[in-house]
């Protein structure tokens, strides 16, 4: 199975000095908006997402038909596959990609310690 590019995100409390903490880790900002409370920085391959005030716990975020860079990958697993196989394992989903439809779509498991895990496709 192909989950695609790999990121956490990190429910912030204070979005600025998360912000210079990951600066001085060597990241840069890659994407979002300050102003909005989220932002993607990347490190070479490593990309961790801040969001303040969005949601309560961390995520661990796969982007099937994504690279790294947000770039679209030619040959992935739709996210509609990734939801049918983890069904077809007995895995509970705690949301749904409606399957029904195709392009860009998201489903949200939790793995056995309550980390959530968000499978979302933006392509």
């Amino acid at each position: 199975m192909k989950l695609g590019a790999f990121s956490i995100s990190l429910a912030v409390k204070d979005i600025n000095v998360s912000k210079a903490f990951y600066e001085n880790l060597g990241f840069s900002v890659f994407a979002g908006e300050l102003e909005k409370n989220y932002l993607i920085m990347k490190n070479g391959n490593a990309l961790v997402g801040l969001f303040q005030g969005m949601f309560e716990n961390n995520i661990l975020t796969f982007n099937p038909g994504w690279d790294e860079n947000a770039g679209t990958v030619e040959n992935f697993d739709d996210v509609r596959q990734i939801q049918k196989h983890l069904k077809s394992k007995g895995v509970k989903l705690e949301t749904e990609a409606d399957e029904t439809n195709s392009g860009p779509a998201s489903f949200v498991v939790l793995d056995p310690d309550g980390n959530t895990v968000l499978i979302d496709q933006h392509v």
